[in-house]
């Protein structure tokens, strides 16, 4: 430790102040427990990195009953189905037919923003624009996060827990020792092609389509403008597709004979995302634990990212309340089993999805796997079952403390 650093007391560090981050300090003051949490972006970076974001209905109630904010309800978009599009036709998914709940389009950003306002709000101690961060001795009582902070002065955090929610590029999850830790991996071969547009909405609630040419997400942003991906080869380059080339292969994707037609627009973005499944087990290691990205990352296609780091957070706030009430950090062993029933229920639904919608390549028995897809979508739409195990994973299962 620097001899100038400054040194502080809280019982709890939080490395990382995204929505898992913000979040479970937020949760933890309301249980009257101080944090402290140190994020290296920004605030201006996180609230101008634009991220899409689909929310569970217990995530949405989370935001709104934990008094952070009630405007996801006044400016976000409550979707109460989904439409998966095969064979050239939409199949709708009623989530208030089938159990009675909805999901709302409101983009992590303003999660984020909503957050970093509630933690300002309540005196909060948020420390954006962290440098040299830092954690050491997790395998002991006495754990220390050293930084330096968006002023250049050096600091310390002595606290009694430290949480990582240090995203999916996650330093924090390596210092569980190799011969504890175990990994799972799934990698995809292919990638997603986004794009932002000004636009209106082209169907009022998202499009998973499955077409000969690949997946497509038809989604939205706002009233002006829209959020859509389709499926491409992970070594795409985005600025060697022309705005027409782009929208021709949307449009080409979701053709059918409903004459389904997209809004187009100017595009004023465009990226290759890459995905890949991953799990970290165990989520606690002494007095270090792991939430959200840090710990596991789905692909998109499910739309749980996001809601799995919220459910963490809500599990851990709850398990470090009752740890340290009764003076017994071995209370915090519940933390990984609880959170993991949850994460590998997500990774089964979204790889599920992903494997069903996107299309199999040109390799042997690609052609067999793409009628075989189509079998299973009928399946899905044409069944009570089907449409309600939709209805009942997309939109989220019950939180647990």
């Amino acid at each position: 430790m620097p001899q100038d650093a400054v040194v502080s007391t809280p019982t709890v560090a939080i490395v990382g102040g995204g929505p898992a981050g913000l979040m479970l300090s937020h949760l933890l003051h309301r249980g009257g427990i101080d944090s402290v949490v140190v994020e290296r972006r920004t605030r201006d970076e996180s609230e101008t990195t634009h991220r899409a974001g689909i929310l569970e209905a217990d995530s949405v109630r989370m935001l709104v009953e934990t008094g952070v904010s009630d405007r996801v309800l006044r400016e976000g978009d409550e979707h109460e189905g989904i439409d998966l599009r095969f064979g050239g036709v939409s199949h709708r998914i009623d989530f208030g037919h089938h159990i009675g709940e909805s999901v709302w389009l409101y983009p992590q950003t303003d999660v984020f923003i909503d957050l970093a306002d509630a933690r300002a709000r309540d005196g909060g101690d948020v420390r954006f624009g962290a440098s040299d961060v830092t954690v050491h001795d997790v395998d002991s009582t006495s754990p220390r996060v050293s930084f330096t902070d968006a002023d250049g002065t050096p600091q310390e955090l002595r606290p009694t827990l430290v949480v990582a929610a240090d995203g999916s590029r996650s330093e924090c999850r390596d210092l569980v020792p190799e011969r504890l830790r175990r990994t799972f991996r799934r990698e995809y071969p292919f990638a997603w092609f986004g794009i932002l547009c000004e636009a209106p909405p082209s169907a009022p609630e998202l499009v998973y389509t499955h077409s000969e040419r690949g997946f497509a997400l038809i989604s939205q942003r706002t009233p002006t403008v829209q959020r859509m991906y389709f499926q491409c080869d992970p070594g795409t380059k985005a600025d060697d597709w022309s705005e027409e080339q782009i929208w021709d292969e949307f449009q080409a994707r979701v053709a059918g004979e409903d004459d389904f037609h997209l809004h187009t627009g100017p595009i004023i973005d465009k990226t290759v995302l890459g995905f890949r499944s991953f799990v970290q087990e165990p989520m606690r290691y002494g007095t270090l634990l792991l939430a959200g990205d840090a710990a596991h990352t789905v692909p998109p296609t499910g739309a749980k990212g996001l809601n799995l780091a919220l459910a963490d957070v809500h599990t851990l706030a709850a398990l470090i309340e009752s740890a340290l009430a009764a003076d017994d950090l071995d209370v915090l062993d519940h933390y990984t089993p609880r959170a993991l029933e949850r994460v590998w229920r997500a990774q089964n639904f979204s790889y599920w999805m992903t494997q069903m919608l996107h299309h199999p390549g040109n390799g042997e028995g690609a052609s067999f796997d793409s009628r075989r897809q189509l079998g299973e979508l009928a399946s899905v739409v044409g069944t009570e079952g089907g449409q309600r195990y939709v209805a009942e994973c997309y939109t989220g299962w019950p939180l647990r403390k």
